[in-house]
């Protein structure tokens, strides 16, 4: 490649990236609003909660009070919740008997929800909680032990600023309307289906 190409290559890089820069700052400065957002993650792919826990993470390191409330899954520990209970602004409340085909007991899978759902309603009016995670909520419509028209009352009723985060898997339509942000992660490849087990650290 001859100099003059290079320069060439390099000058048309330059003007890309100075008009993505002024688009970027524009939109930047466009955004003014703060609030409190409901954050959707869903789909069939692995890492709903992981990316919820991450915010968890942020949250804790500005030194603002977390609290995860997990539904489905709770009977198991997983890493976050052994590192995350170092530190003192994390509420972290294991809200099931693990899962459906575990207990197989559908009255005592209602009442574990019901009981966890009583407890991420104190959670939700609590001013001084800036982040609520509400892993695996999802579920808990799909399965019919809570309905949307008794959940979505707490989470437009929270204070201005708190952020929520739902996870799980088929989000209800109501859950996608009502959220400023919806990821839904996609299941390409899982390590589960070639016969490996989950791994500490990686899967819980």
């Amino acid at each position: 490649m001859s100099g003059s190409d290079k320069d060439a290559i390099n000058a048309r890089h330059r003007e890309r990236t100075r008009k993505h820069k002024a688009a970027v700052d524009k939109r930047i400065a466009a955004a003014t609003q703060d609030k409190g957002l409901l954050l959707v993650i869903t789909g069939n792919g692995k890492g709903k909660s992981s990316s919820a826990f991450g915010m968890v993470a942020r949250t804790l390191g500005y030194g603002h009070k977390a609290a995860v409330f997990q539904f489905i899954k709770g009977k198991e520990e997983v890493g976050e919740r052994a590192f995350f209970a170092r530190d003192s602004n994390m509420r972290w409340e294991r809200c099931g008997e693990g899962f459906t085909w575990e207990t197989q007991d559908r009255d005592r899978d209602i009442a574990a929800a019901r009981a966890g759902w009583k407890k991420a309603k104190e959670a939700l009016a609590d001013r001084s909680i800036h982040l609520v995670v509400l892993d695996e909520l999802t579920y808990l419509v799909t399965y019919r032990y809570l309905s949307v028209e008794e959940i979505m009352p707490a989470i437009h009723a929270r204070p201005p600023m708190q952020h929520v985060v739902i996870t799980g898997r088929a989000a209800h339509d109501t859950f996608i309307e009502a959220a400023d942000t919806v990821s839904a992660i996609r299941d390409v490849k899982h390590a589960f289906r070639a016969g490996i087990r989950a791994q500490p650290g990686i899967d819980l």
